[in-house]
């Protein structure tokens, strides 16, 4: 279906479809070195795209890569480390817990009663989840609008992990 002006219009992803990336999106270990072949994957899908973006990797509360691309800000920084604290809080990926509060008719602000200067359950953070040992960090992109930080993030993983659909 194509709007009057040209675009069509995204489609969100139910909430089973974002548990089903979750699941999986699975490493059978994560390395630096494996942040580092993340994170220039990333860089360079963003490249091809022109994509303005902040990249962050982090594990276990060690950031392990960053970048920042031609028209990133400082605010995107900021944006990154509130939605990687969702996703290390929750273990799940940050759009994922902000269409939970979504589906319950509230937001994540009200339902969580968290500080949202320092908590955005906004897309763009996807949870590092190890094989037989569970989350460990947190790959997070921001600079484009919250599904389309999400599925750059979940595309990057899909290529990488091996698993694209």
């Amino acid at each position: 279906m194509t709007h009057k002006n040209g675009i069509t219009p995204e489609i969100t992803p139910t909430i089973e479809e974002l548990e089903a990336q979750e699941r999986r999106l699975v490493f059978k270990e994560f390395t630096p070195d494996d942040a580092w072949r993340l994170g220039s994957l990333l860089v360079e899908l963003a490249r091809e795209r022109q994509a303005p973006v902040a990249i962050d990797i982090h594990r276990g509360g060690q950031q392990l890569f960053h970048a920042a691309l031609p028209g990133a800000t400082p605010d995107n920084d900021a944006w990154i480390d509130r939605k990687r604290r969702v996703v290390e809080r929750y273990h799940s990926a940050s759009y994922l817990v902000g269409a939970r509060s979504r589906a319950k008719g509230t937001t994540f602000e009200d339902s969580s009663r968290l500080d949202p200067d320092v908590y955005a359950a906004h897309g763009g953070s996807f949870p590092l989840t190890v094989e037989g040992v569970g989350v460990i960090g947190a790959v997070t992109v921001s600079g484009l609008p919250q599904l389309a930080d999400h599925r750059f993030v979940v595309e990057a993983l899909e290529e990488f992990l091996g698993k694209a659909e």
